[in-house]
């Protein structure tokens, strides 16, 4: 099968040719993001290949259509950059990645509450500075302290059972409880007093029209004072202006975003330019604000992993079989 890969680093092409290797399939690679400018790129493939900054939306698909294009791949879990119904409609398949590596995303979550709360970034920068005074880097010990965790899948219960490790109290929401998160000695409650009792709230949900802006002004009033908030999961769970409110009247002691409402910049170097998205300039000038480029999934094991069943899914539709990772309106 011919497949085109969108928004493609040295990475990817790694992983993808290794996972390749045995398949044969012929795989060609951009840089380039898909959008509509550049969906013709597509011509001649029978599937492309693409990521989280990818749109294949408002008419893109059936431009992907009028080229030939079969298949849609993601190479991720979401699919809100996909419009579904559009591609149903002009028998466009659409698959996608639901697990790769919950340990890696579970794992750099707790790399930011740790680095966050007793803050590493900012000592690290003084101590290359031979500043090696200890104000301003008070934390607090994780263990015994109440943590609330929204959405309990696969990375959700990882972090679970990683934060009873720590010896924390752990609060758990989800729409759809799990018998392995109330084993682990989790309680499910309802948000409201997960809002109100929790020193550290950390995102595990995903995008959806009832997660849309879940984390808004209302729900950061019930939290606690110098709450701690986190979020792994997708950008636009959190309203990024409210957040910036919280942390300027001080409500929000801590913030660690791992993922962004508008990430155009991020998986991309722009350190010689000026950056334009205000508001993510505005949260990088605060002391307590913590911000990775989407960089959570980024383990070696899980970008092997997303290669291999991306790859499975592309045999599936080059079969013409079901996969069990396809996507349907």
């Amino acid at each position: 099968m011919k497949l085109t890969v969108f928004s493609a680093k040295s990475y990817d092409r790694t992983a993808l040719d290794a996972a390749n290797e045995d398949r044969g399939h012929e795989i060609s690679y951009l840089e380039a993001r898909l959008d509509a400018d550049t969906a013709g790129l597509a011509e001649g493939s029978d599937a492309i290949c693409i990521f989280v900054n990818d749109e294949a939306k408002d008419g893109i698909v059936d431009r992907l259509a009028d080229v030939g294009v079969k298949g849609i791949a993601l190479r991720c879990a979401g699919f809100n950059n996909v419009e579904l119904e559009p591609a149903q409609r002009r028998g466009i398949r659409v698959v996608r990645v639901p697990a790769y590596s919950p340990h890696a995303v579970a794992e750099h979550t707790l790399g930011l509450i740790l680095a966050l709360n007793r803050k590493l970034h900012r000592a690290y920068s003084r101590v290359r500075e031979h500043n090696f005074e200890l104000r301003g880097l008070l934390g607090f010990d994780l263990h015994g302290k109440t943590v609330g965790v929204i959405g309990t899948g696969r990375i959700g219960i990882e972090v679970c059972r990683i934060l009873k490790g720590f010896g924390c109290t752990v609060l758990a929401y989800d729409l759809f409880p799990n018998d392995e998160v109330k084993q682990l000695g989790c309680e499910y409650v309802e948000l409201d007093r997960l809002f109100r009792e929790s020193r550290i709230i950390t995102l595990h949900c995903p995008l959806t029209p009832e997660t849309h802006h879940l984390i808004n002004a209302d729900a950061i009033e019930k939290m606690r004072d110098d709450v701690m908030i986190v979020n792994a999961s997708r950008g636009a769970v959190i309203e990024t202006p409210a957040a910036i409110e919280g942390l300027k009247s001080r409500k929000i002691g801590h913030l660690a975003l791992d993922v962004y409402e508008e990430e155009e910049v991020f998986f991309e170097d722009v350190s010689n330019e000026v950056l334009q998205d205000d508001m993510l300039a505005r949260l990088l000038t605060f002391p307590n604000v913590l911000v990775t480029g989407h960089q959570a999934f980024f383990t070696a094991e899980a970008l092997g992993n997303i290669a291999e069943t991306t790859l499975a899914n592309i045999d599936d539709l080059a079969a013409d079989r079901d996969c069990p990772n396809e996507v349907k309106a």
